[in-house]
């Protein structure tokens, strides 16, 4: 009873919601904040020879670690000490869980915090007991966990990486999913990617699973987050429904099976490659850098003598597989999920 409430003063609550709801929908708009719209920005950069802005955008995916613990802090409500304290946490864990970083700053961020706020303002010497044991923990912790975390996030890059010498159809439909699942998961598709330079026909397939979930969620949830959800998801990140998946798993299945058919269509009907940068291939439509990394391809390919020019159907394929076909087949699987009861009213939709 007195340890219950020492948890119930020190605002630690050991739920489901606090841990799998909040604390990874927040997780989620840090890795948004550093890492994506770093990535954004210095493909941009890139794209138009300006290289104050990819200078700007390589800073921002340089603090992904700490953004994401500072996010999860924050979901915590953790004080004002424990929160700075989680900066350098984020750092390590996400440094040393290679591929696998936003995973394992997910967990040890958590536990680091909860330590912190467990001696917050328990002796005068607060400015140093606290920080110290926030850092410490988490330091500690992220030797001790974050590479094995990060060989977990590498078998699933291991597993994409053999999915790609298979033949297309079936690398396809594997590639599509899982790098989309990833996407969407807290552990960085956009790393997985980068990390084993997925890029070719896997890229192109990679892209294809990436923008159904995104673009599949994004009119999926049109009813319940309208405008704002779908530019936050569509051109955003579909990390935000990680909340709701974990409360009702069957959203998760429209977008995925979406997946499941473009992947194969971008693989053997229009031969998708992505010959731009490898971590654009797991970042779909967000900020449009999976596309934008698709015509660095093109562009790169014709500078080099490899294709004399963009076609009509090399159009026609990035546009059908990364917004119009996600954007009629998810609602209308969406409908029959919704009418035998699997998606109920509220289920998707985002918090504020």
């Amino acid at each position: 009873m007195a340890f219950k409430e020492f948890l119930n003063r020190k605002n630690i609550d050991i739920t489901f919601k606090r841990y799998g709801i909040d604390a990874m929908s927040a997780m989620a708009q840090g890795l948004f904040a550093s890492l994506l719209i770093g990535t954004i920005l210095s493909t941009l950069g890139s794209l138009i020879h300006f290289e104050t802005l990819v200078e700007i955008g390589n800073f921002a995916k340089g603090v992904a670690g700490p953004a994401m613990a500072v996010a999860i802090g924050y979901a915590l409500q953790a004080p004002a000490l424990v929160l700075f304290s989680l900066i350098a946490v984020g750092q390590a864990s996400n440094t040393l869980g290679g591929a696998g970083g936003p995973l394992a700053v997910y967990f040890i961020a958590i536990i680091a915090a909860e330590f912190g706020k467990a001696v917050s303002k328990e002796t005068k010497f607060d400015i140093l007991v606290t920080p110290a044991v926030t850092i410490i923990i988490g330091v500690l912790l992220s030797q001790w966990c974050a590479p094995a975390i990060g060989k977990g996030a590498t078998s699933i890059g291991n597993l994409i990486m053999w999915a790609t010498t298979k033949q297309p159809f079936i690398m396809g439909i594997l590639v599509s999913v899982l790098v989309g699942m990833a996407l969407t998961l807290p552990i960085s598709s956009a790393a997985i990617c980068a990390a084993f330079g997925l890029t070719g026909l896997a890229g192109g397939a990679a892209v294809a699973g990436c923008c159904a979930q995104m673009i599949g969620f994004a009119f999926l949830s049109f009813k319940e987050n309208r405008w704002s959800g779908l530019l936050s998801q569509g051109i955003g990140t579909s990390m935000l429904q990680m909340g709701n998946i974990v409360r009702n798993p069957k959203i998760w299945i429209a977008p995925t099976l979406v997946g499941a058919i473009t992947g194969p269509i971008a693989t053997c009907i229009f031969k998708l490659e992505m010959n731009g940068p490898a971590i654009s291939s797991g970042m779909g439509t967000c900020g449009f850098v999976g596309q934008i990394g698709v015509i660095t391809g093109w562009t790169n390919q014709i500078q080099e003598n490899l294709r004399t020019s963009i076609t009509a159907m090399d159009w026609i394929g990035l546009i059908l597989i990364c917004f119009v076909i996600p954007a009629i087949l998810t609602p209308l699987i969406g409908t029959y999920l919704r009418k035998i009861g699997w998606i109920k009213e509220g289920d998707l939709k985002l918090e504020d």
